[in-house]
């Protein structure tokens, strides 16, 4: 009986992955130590049915792997990736953001391991990240703000250009206290997809800083590895139902931020925060909305 109702359980939660989109898949080729490959995480999402997988790399754009490889290995799972504006982009650098947007980007990363704040984290407060696996010059901390305290303009710029391309408009690893600014800026400058990253974890963002950016018309994105054993698990499922309640369920995006060394595989991740959901006994519905319904908007496949 036991057997027929964890069997029942994993067809239910197959059938949930089916159309969903993962907006943060951290496959290879990496400067990161990655347990999986592009290709590998395109058939993984592919047996399960998935609808869209976003590629990011805080290094490079990956929008021609994506071309390439749905031309070689054909599935119904549409590829995509986006640019990170740290030092090896140029940082906040509008030239980078006109070319990969104009070959198909899809997102635009505000400063990942670059930030100031992401250096400041780890340095002063003694928090980990994980490491290149060959050193990496050091980083040069990056704001969006001048001395002044004001957006400088290159931001400005880039705003403009993630409007005109009608494409995503992340966080990074910028504070919540800036991000604030930027999302207020790009709603005037008529952006229309936000995204914050991992809203609890370097971005410091509190439950009032949620719900403001959430009244600015941006997304929270958490990352299913916080809650996925093997990779540094942070959050268990009382979390995972606040967080849905302090954005909302139509202002939630759950993406696996998965695929360095020593973690579950992308897809397995989904599952765990599938079968968290089911357990805080959310609806159907409102799972396929927050694992795929909601990212599938931002990229306007719906």
């Amino acid at each position: 009986m036991q057997e027929d109702v964890q069997d029942n359980r994993d067809t239910e939660i197959a059938e949930l992955l089916k159309g969903a989109v993962d907006l943060h898949c951290h496959s290879g080729p990496a400067a990161m130590p990655r347990i999986l490959d592009h290709h590998e995480a395109l058939l993984d999402a592919a047996e399960a049915g998935f609808r869209a997988l976003l590629f990011k790399d805080h290094f490079y754009l990956g929008v021609s792997h994506c071309a390439m490889l749905e031309k070689l290995v054909p599935t119904d799972v549409k590829l995509y990736s986006g640019i990170a504006l740290n030092n090896a982009s140029g940082g906040i650098n509008p030239h980078a953001v006109n070319h990969a947007i104009n070959i198909g980007a899809k997102i635009v990363w505000l400063p990942t391991l670059s930030a100031q704040n992401h250096i400041d984290q780890q340095e002063g407060q003694g928090k980990t990240f994980p490491k290149t696996a060959k050193r990496m010059l050091p980083p040069e901390g990056l704001s969006a703000l001048d001395g002044s305290g004001q957006l400088l303009d290159s931001v400005k710029q880039v705003l403009d250009l993630i409007a005109e391309g009608d494409i995503i408009l992340s966080g990074g690893h910028l504070p919540a206290s800036e991000l604030i600014m930027i999302f207020e800026e790009a709603g005037k400058r008529g952006v229309t997809k936000m995204l914050v990253n991992h809203p609890t974890y370097i971005v410091g963002a509190t439950d009032d800083d949620m719900r403001a950016m959430v009244e600015l018309g941006a997304y929270m994105e958490h990352s299913i590895a916080m809650w996925s054993e093997g990779s540094g698990k942070i959050f268990g499922p009382e979390e995972l139902a606040h967080y849905i309640e302090v954005a909302g369920v139509d202002h939630t995006v759950l993406s696996s931020d998965l695929g360095l060394r020593g973690s579950p595989r992308p897809i397995e991740g989904y599952r765990t925060i599938v079968r968290m959901l089911l357990d805080l006994q959310i609806s159907h519905d409102d799972i396929r909305t927050l694992i795929g319904n909601n990212a599938a908007k931002l990229l306007n496949l719906t």
